[in-house]
Protein backbone atom coordinates (compact mmCIF):
# COMPACT_ATOMS: atom_id res chain seq x y z
CA UNK A 1 0.00 0.00 0.00
CA UNK A 2 1.63 3.15 -1.23
CA UNK A 3 -0.56 5.29 1.04
CA UNK A 4 0.50 3.70 4.26
CA UNK A 5 0.19 5.37 7.19
CA UNK A 6 0.43 3.14 9.89
CA UNK A 7 3.33 0.22 8.81
CA UNK A 8 4.53 -2.73 9.69
CA UNK A 9 7.47 -4.19 8.66
CA UNK A 10 8.86 -7.98 8.89
CA UNK A 11 7.74 -7.71 12.79
CA UNK A 12 7.99 -10.47 14.62
CA UNK A 13 7.32 -11.03 18.25
CA UNK A 14 8.66 -14.04 20.29
CA UNK A 15 8.52 -14.79 24.07
CA UNK A 16 10.93 -17.15 24.79
CA UNK A 17 11.03 -20.07 22.29
CA UNK A 18 7.45 -18.97 21.39
CA UNK A 19 6.95 -17.16 18.11
CA UNK A 20 3.71 -14.82 18.53
CA UNK A 21 3.61 -12.84 16.01
CA UNK A 22 5.80 -14.20 12.66
CA UNK A 23 7.14 -11.66 10.20
CA UNK A 24 4.27 -10.00 9.72
CA UNK A 25 3.85 -7.27 7.21
CA UNK A 26 0.59 -4.92 7.73
CA UNK A 27 0.00 -1.87 5.96
CA UNK A 28 -2.94 0.39 6.79
CA UNK A 29 -4.35 4.07 5.30
CA UNK A 30 -5.04 7.10 7.39
CA UNK A 31 -8.26 7.09 8.62
CA UNK A 32 -9.11 3.41 7.35
CA UNK A 33 -11.02 1.17 10.06
CA UNK A 34 -9.07 -1.82 10.48
CA UNK A 35 -9.77 -5.14 12.12
CA UNK A 36 -7.80 -7.83 13.23
CA UNK A 37 -9.56 -11.24 13.65
CA UNK A 38 -8.50 -14.44 14.53
CA UNK A 39 -8.78 -17.09 17.76
CA UNK A 40 -7.19 -16.56 20.88
CA UNK A 41 -3.48 -16.73 20.65
CA UNK A 42 -3.48 -15.62 17.13
CA UNK A 43 -1.15 -12.84 17.58
CA UNK A 44 -3.46 -10.12 17.42
CA UNK A 45 -3.50 -8.44 20.21
CA UNK A 46 0.31 -8.62 20.67
CA UNK A 47 -0.31 -6.78 17.54
CA UNK A 48 -1.78 -3.82 18.84
CA UNK A 49 0.26 -3.91 22.04
CA UNK A 50 2.94 -3.07 20.15
CA UNK A 51 1.54 -0.47 18.22
CA UNK A 52 0.53 0.55 21.43
CA UNK A 53 3.95 1.05 22.62
CA UNK A 54 3.36 -1.66 25.70
CA UNK A 55 5.66 -4.58 23.73
CA UNK A 56 8.10 -4.00 21.69
CA UNK A 57 9.38 -6.03 18.55
CA UNK A 58 11.53 -8.90 18.51
CA UNK A 59 12.56 -8.17 14.98
CA UNK A 60 11.30 -5.38 12.59
CA UNK A 61 9.87 -1.96 12.20
CA UNK A 62 6.65 0.15 12.90
CA UNK A 63 6.25 3.54 11.52
CA UNK A 64 3.60 5.91 11.85
CA UNK A 65 3.22 8.87 9.27
CA UNK A 66 6.84 7.73 7.85
CA UNK A 67 8.21 8.15 11.30
CA UNK A 68 9.56 4.66 13.18
CA UNK A 69 7.60 4.57 16.87
CA UNK A 70 8.71 0.91 17.87
CA UNK A 71 11.62 2.64 20.40
CA UNK A 72 9.74 5.50 21.65
CA UNK A 73 7.29 4.70 25.24
CA UNK A 74 3.42 4.55 24.56
CA UNK A 75 3.23 8.55 26.13
CA UNK A 76 5.11 9.60 22.78
CA UNK A 77 3.25 7.98 20.29
CA UNK A 78 -0.40 9.80 20.51
CA UNK A 79 -2.32 7.35 20.25
CA UNK A 80 -5.58 6.38 21.93
CA UNK A 81 -5.81 2.93 23.55
CA UNK A 82 -9.36 1.61 24.96
CA UNK A 83 -9.26 -1.81 26.85
CA UNK A 84 -12.23 -4.32 26.80
CA UNK A 85 -12.42 -3.68 31.01
CA UNK A 86 -12.55 -0.09 30.45
CA UNK A 87 -9.37 1.11 33.16
CA UNK A 88 -11.27 3.88 34.70
CA UNK A 89 -10.51 5.10 37.72
CA UNK A 90 -13.21 4.75 40.27
CA UNK A 91 -12.56 7.41 42.97
CA UNK A 92 -12.83 10.35 39.82
CA UNK A 93 -15.91 11.25 38.30
CA UNK A 94 -16.83 10.53 34.52
CA UNK A 95 -15.03 14.94 33.82
CA UNK A 96 -12.14 13.46 35.95
CA UNK A 97 -11.76 10.38 34.34
CA UNK A 98 -11.56 11.90 30.42
CA UNK A 99 -9.50 14.90 31.73
CA UNK A 100 -6.88 12.85 32.88
CA UNK A 101 -5.01 12.36 29.44
CA UNK A 102 -5.06 16.12 29.32
CA UNK A 103 -3.94 17.13 32.67
CA UNK A 104 -0.67 14.32 32.27
CA UNK A 105 -0.40 16.71 28.78
CA UNK A 106 -0.42 20.42 30.53
CA UNK A 107 -3.43 22.01 29.00
CA UNK A 108 -4.89 24.80 30.45
CA UNK A 109 -7.74 24.10 32.73
CA UNK A 110 -10.27 26.33 30.05
CA UNK A 111 -8.86 23.99 27.32
CA UNK A 112 -9.71 20.99 29.51
CA UNK A 113 -13.22 22.31 30.51
CA UNK A 114 -13.68 22.19 26.19
CA UNK A 115 -12.38 19.51 25.45
CA UNK A 116 -14.11 17.15 27.87
CA UNK A 117 -17.14 18.96 27.43
CA UNK A 118 -17.09 18.33 23.73
CA UNK A 119 -16.21 14.43 24.53
CA UNK A 120 -18.71 13.62 26.47
CA UNK A 121 -20.91 15.06 24.07
CA UNK A 122 -19.66 13.09 21.18
CA UNK A 123 -20.61 9.92 22.98
CA UNK A 124 -23.76 11.49 24.15
CA UNK A 125 -22.83 11.31 28.16
CA UNK A 126 -22.72 14.91 28.41
CA UNK A 127 -25.60 15.08 31.32
CA UNK A 128 -23.55 12.71 33.43
CA UNK A 129 -20.37 14.36 34.16
CA UNK A 130 -20.19 14.27 37.80
CA UNK A 131 -21.46 10.74 38.34
CA UNK A 132 -18.63 8.29 39.58
CA UNK A 133 -17.81 5.19 37.20
CA UNK A 134 -19.81 2.63 39.27
CA UNK A 135 -23.17 4.98 38.68
CA UNK A 136 -22.96 3.82 35.00
CA UNK A 137 -23.97 1.33 33.21
CA UNK A 138 -21.55 -1.13 31.32
CA UNK A 139 -22.37 0.86 28.11
CA UNK A 140 -21.87 4.38 29.70
CA UNK A 141 -18.61 3.06 31.31
CA UNK A 142 -17.51 1.97 27.60
CA UNK A 143 -18.24 5.59 26.34
CA UNK A 144 -16.35 7.19 29.10
CA UNK A 145 -13.10 4.89 27.89
CA UNK A 146 -14.29 5.96 24.33
CA UNK A 147 -14.11 9.83 24.95
CA UNK A 148 -11.28 9.58 26.96
CA UNK A 149 -8.86 7.94 24.35
CA UNK A 150 -10.57 10.78 21.76
CA UNK A 151 -10.62 13.89 23.79
CA UNK A 152 -6.16 14.73 23.33
CA UNK A 153 -7.42 14.09 19.31
CA UNK A 154 -4.88 11.24 18.66
CA UNK A 155 -3.67 10.34 15.37
CA UNK A 156 -4.72 6.48 15.90
CA UNK A 157 -7.20 5.19 18.13
CA UNK A 158 -6.28 1.45 19.22
CA UNK A 159 -9.31 -0.97 20.76
CA UNK A 160 -8.61 -4.22 22.69
CA UNK A 161 -11.71 -5.99 22.31
CA UNK A 162 -13.63 -3.05 23.90
CA UNK A 163 -17.31 -4.39 23.37
CA UNK A 164 -16.31 -8.16 24.93
CA UNK A 165 -17.69 -6.99 28.19
CA UNK A 166 -21.19 -5.62 27.16
CA UNK A 167 -24.88 -7.61 26.29
CA UNK A 168 -26.03 -8.29 22.75
CA UNK A 169 -28.00 -5.12 22.50
CA UNK A 170 -25.52 -2.76 23.58
CA UNK A 171 -23.06 -4.42 21.90
CA UNK A 172 -24.67 -4.00 18.51
CA UNK A 173 -25.30 -0.10 19.52
CA UNK A 174 -22.10 0.32 20.15
CA UNK A 175 -20.86 -1.36 16.75
CA UNK A 176 -22.82 1.48 15.40
CA UNK A 177 -21.59 4.64 17.30
CA UNK A 178 -18.27 3.47 17.05
CA UNK A 179 -18.58 2.95 13.20
CA UNK A 180 -20.37 6.36 13.08
CA UNK A 181 -17.43 8.75 15.08
CA UNK A 182 -14.83 6.94 12.81
CA UNK A 183 -16.89 8.37 9.57
CA UNK A 184 -17.73 11.41 11.37
CA UNK A 185 -14.07 12.40 12.46
CA UNK A 186 -12.10 10.49 9.99
CA UNK A 187 -10.30 8.43 12.87
CA UNK A 188 -7.66 5.37 11.73
CA UNK A 189 -8.52 2.73 13.95
CA UNK A 190 -7.18 -0.67 14.81
CA UNK A 191 -9.51 -2.76 16.78
CA UNK A 192 -8.81 -6.40 17.98
CA UNK A 193 -11.95 -8.60 18.17
CA UNK A 194 -12.43 -12.22 18.00
CA UNK A 195 -16.37 -11.47 17.10
CA UNK A 196 -16.58 -12.27 13.20
CA UNK A 197 -20.37 -10.29 13.14
CA UNK A 198 -18.91 -7.41 14.81
CA UNK A 199 -15.95 -6.88 12.22
CA UNK A 200 -17.75 -7.34 9.55
CA UNK A 201 -20.15 -4.68 10.85
CA UNK A 202 -17.61 -2.38 11.38
CA UNK A 203 -14.41 -2.20 9.44
CA UNK A 204 -13.35 -0.93 5.93
CA UNK A 205 -11.01 -4.40 5.83
CA UNK A 206 -10.33 -7.03 7.60
CA UNK A 207 -7.08 -8.72 8.81
CA UNK A 208 -7.74 -12.69 9.91
CA UNK A 209 -4.92 -13.77 12.04
CA UNK A 210 -3.97 -17.36 12.56
CA UNK A 211 -0.64 -18.76 14.54
CA UNK A 212 1.00 -15.27 14.10
CA UNK A 213 0.53 -14.96 10.71
CA UNK A 214 -2.40 -12.54 8.31
CA UNK A 215 -4.24 -15.31 6.16
CA UNK A 216 -6.16 -13.35 4.58
CA UNK A 217 -6.65 -9.16 4.35
CA UNK A 218 -9.64 -6.96 2.74
CA UNK A 219 -13.03 -5.99 2.45
CA UNK A 220 -15.77 -7.66 4.88
CA UNK A 221 -17.39 -8.70 1.33
CA UNK A 222 -14.05 -9.83 -0.06
CA UNK A 223 -13.36 -12.07 3.14
CA UNK A 224 -16.63 -13.40 3.38
CA UNK A 225 -17.55 -14.09 -0.67
CA UNK A 226 -14.48 -14.83 -1.58
CA UNK A 227 -12.70 -16.56 1.58
CA UNK A 228 -8.78 -17.74 0.03
CA UNK A 229 -7.85 -20.35 2.85
CA UNK A 230 -9.79 -23.25 4.50
CA UNK A 231 -9.00 -21.47 7.97
CA UNK A 232 -10.79 -18.06 7.00
CA UNK A 233 -13.66 -19.88 5.37
CA UNK A 234 -14.40 -21.78 8.32
CA UNK A 235 -13.58 -18.75 10.91
CA UNK A 236 -15.79 -16.40 9.37
CA UNK A 237 -19.57 -17.47 8.85
CA UNK A 238 -20.06 -20.76 8.39
CA UNK A 239 -19.50 -22.49 5.05
CA UNK A 240 -19.36 -25.74 3.60
CA UNK A 241 -16.52 -27.46 2.15
CA UNK A 242 -16.75 -30.20 -0.16
CA UNK A 243 -13.49 -32.30 -1.16
CA UNK A 244 -13.06 -33.09 -4.59
CA UNK A 245 -10.15 -33.00 -8.03
CA UNK A 246 -9.49 -30.51 -10.67
CA UNK A 247 -11.44 -32.05 -13.54
CA UNK A 248 -10.42 -29.22 -16.26
CA UNK A 249 -9.75 -25.58 -15.36
CA UNK A 250 -10.66 -22.29 -17.80
CA UNK A 251 -11.42 -18.40 -18.00
CA UNK A 252 -11.82 -18.56 -14.54
CA UNK A 253 -14.15 -21.79 -14.20
CA UNK A 254 -13.45 -25.45 -12.10
CA UNK A 255 -15.09 -28.17 -13.06
CA UNK A 256 -14.22 -30.33 -9.98
CA UNK A 257 -15.66 -34.12 -9.64
CA UNK A 258 -16.58 -34.53 -6.00
CA UNK A 259 -15.84 -37.37 -3.73
CA UNK A 260 -18.78 -39.25 -5.01
CA UNK A 261 -17.82 -38.48 -8.62
CA UNK A 262 -20.49 -35.60 -9.04
CA UNK A 263 -19.24 -32.96 -11.11
CA UNK A 264 -19.63 -29.20 -10.37
CA UNK A 265 -17.97 -26.16 -11.62
CA UNK A 266 -16.81 -23.49 -9.41
CA UNK A 267 -15.44 -20.21 -9.74
CA UNK A 268 -11.68 -19.50 -8.81
CA UNK A 269 -8.65 -17.51 -9.57
CA UNK A 270 -5.92 -19.90 -9.42
CA UNK A 271 -4.37 -22.08 -12.07
CA UNK A 272 -5.12 -25.26 -11.47
CA UNK A 273 -3.89 -28.55 -13.09
CA UNK A 274 -6.22 -30.93 -13.55
CA UNK A 275 -6.31 -33.77 -11.00
CA UNK A 276 -5.25 -31.30 -8.43
CA UNK A 277 -7.26 -31.79 -4.92
CA UNK A 278 -8.81 -29.46 -3.92
CA UNK A 279 -11.58 -27.96 -1.43
CA UNK A 280 -14.78 -25.72 -2.12
CA UNK A 281 -16.05 -23.33 0.00
CA UNK A 282 -20.30 -22.64 -0.43
CA UNK A 283 -21.96 -20.85 1.89
CA UNK A 284 -25.21 -22.05 3.65
CA UNK A 285 -27.09 -19.34 2.29
CA UNK A 286 -25.97 -19.43 -1.32
CA UNK A 287 -27.77 -23.25 -1.37
CA UNK A 288 -31.24 -23.00 -2.36
CA UNK A 289 -33.84 -25.60 -2.11
CA UNK A 290 -35.79 -26.84 -4.81
CA UNK A 291 -35.26 -23.48 -6.45
CA UNK A 292 -36.50 -23.08 -10.08
CA UNK A 293 -33.51 -21.16 -11.16
CA UNK A 294 -31.28 -22.15 -13.77
CA UNK A 295 -28.18 -22.70 -11.51
CA UNK A 296 -25.24 -24.66 -12.87
CA UNK A 297 -25.10 -26.99 -9.82
CA UNK A 298 -27.85 -29.33 -8.70
CA UNK A 299 -27.43 -32.20 -5.92
CA UNK A 300 -30.11 -34.47 -5.00
CA UNK A 301 -30.26 -34.78 -1.19
CA UNK A 302 -32.49 -36.01 1.31
CA UNK A 303 -33.30 -34.11 4.38
CA UNK A 304 -32.06 -34.62 7.98
CA UNK A 305 -32.72 -32.06 10.15
CA UNK A 306 -34.43 -28.83 10.54
CA UNK A 307 -33.64 -25.94 13.31
CA UNK A 308 -36.02 -22.50 13.44
CA UNK A 309 -33.77 -19.56 13.94
CA UNK A 310 -36.78 -16.98 13.55
CA UNK A 311 -35.46 -15.16 10.44
CA UNK A 312 -34.40 -18.29 8.70
CA UNK A 313 -34.71 -21.85 8.75
CA UNK A 314 -30.92 -24.17 9.29
CA UNK A 315 -31.70 -27.36 7.28
CA UNK A 316 -29.13 -30.07 6.95
CA UNK A 317 -29.34 -31.97 4.39
CA UNK A 318 -27.61 -35.19 3.08
CA UNK A 319 -26.15 -35.89 -0.64
CA UNK A 320 -24.89 -39.45 -1.08
CA UNK A 321 -23.65 -39.79 2.83
CA UNK A 322 -22.21 -36.19 2.91
CA UNK A 323 -23.81 -33.21 5.22
CA UNK A 324 -24.28 -29.77 3.91
CA UNK A 325 -25.93 -26.89 6.04
CA UNK A 326 -28.70 -24.48 4.35
CA UNK A 327 -30.01 -21.50 5.21
CA UNK A 328 -33.60 -21.64 3.83
CA UNK A 329 -35.65 -18.28 3.79
CA UNK A 330 -38.49 -19.04 6.62
CA UNK A 331 -41.34 -17.77 4.07
CA UNK A 332 -40.65 -20.93 2.04
CA UNK A 333 -42.85 -23.85 2.02
CA UNK A 334 -40.46 -25.31 4.99
CA UNK A 335 -39.34 -28.88 4.48
CA UNK A 336 -39.90 -32.07 6.64
CA UNK A 337 -37.42 -34.34 7.93
CA UNK A 338 -37.04 -37.18 5.10
CA UNK A 339 -37.87 -34.81 2.46
CA UNK A 340 -36.33 -36.07 -0.74
CA UNK A 341 -35.22 -32.40 -2.56
CA UNK A 342 -32.99 -30.53 -4.95
CA UNK A 343 -29.72 -28.77 -3.46
CA UNK A 344 -28.33 -25.82 -5.90
CA UNK A 345 -25.85 -23.33 -6.06
CA UNK A 346 -24.06 -20.70 -8.94
CA UNK A 347 -20.96 -21.46 -10.31
CA UNK A 348 -20.55 -17.88 -8.82
CA UNK A 349 -21.07 -18.70 -5.40
CA UNK A 350 -18.87 -21.19 -4.40
CA UNK A 351 -14.92 -20.88 -4.03
CA UNK A 352 -11.69 -23.33 -3.68
CA UNK A 353 -9.59 -22.51 -0.85
CA UNK A 354 -6.14 -23.64 -0.49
Amino acid sequence: MNNAFIHFDKVSKAFGIVTVVDDLELAIAKGEFVSLLGPSGSGKTTLLMMLAGFESPTKGSISVAGKRVDALPPYKRNMGVVFQNYALFPHMTVAENVAFPLKMRGLSRTEIVERVTKALDMVQLGAFQERRPIQLSGGQQQRVALARALVFEPEVVLMDEPLGALDKKLREQMQLDIRDLHRRLGLTIVFVTHDQTEALTMSDRIAIFNHGKIEQIGAPSEIYDHPKTQFVAQFIGETNLLTGKVVRSDDGIADVRLDDGKIIKVRTDLDLPAGKGVKVSIRPERIELNSTAALENRVNVSVSDVVYHGDHLQVRVLANGRELIVKSDRKATPPHLGDEAVASFSQDQCWIVA
